[in-house]
């Protein structure tokens, strides 16, 4: 019997965020759902020009940002896992 997978529990959020691009070359301005310690759900208004890792931070300063890898995405909503 496999085992159950446990998610993590997610908290909402609600909260003005920003994303930045990997290499920090461009920020966008976001908004976060909720989060858990393994990840979160943002809405950006271009979801197209993000893909694979990026930093989100609650601050405009990428050095507080957490990295992130984009893990899925409908429409102008996606879901980021925290990587280290």
């Amino acid at each position: 019997m496999a085992a159950a997978k446990k998610r993590d529990v997610r908290r909402s959020v609600q909260q003005a965020a920003w994303i930045t691009l990997e290499g920090g070359f461009a920020t966008r301005h976001c908004f976060v759902h909720d989060m858990s310690s393994s990840g979160a759900k943002i809405t950006v208004s271009d979801s197209s020009v993000l893909s694979g890792r990026v930093l989100l931070a609650f601050s405009r300063d990428p050095k507080a940002g957490r990295p992130c890898n984009v893990v899925w995405r409908r429409g102008r909503s996606l879901g980021v896992k925290f990587v280290r």
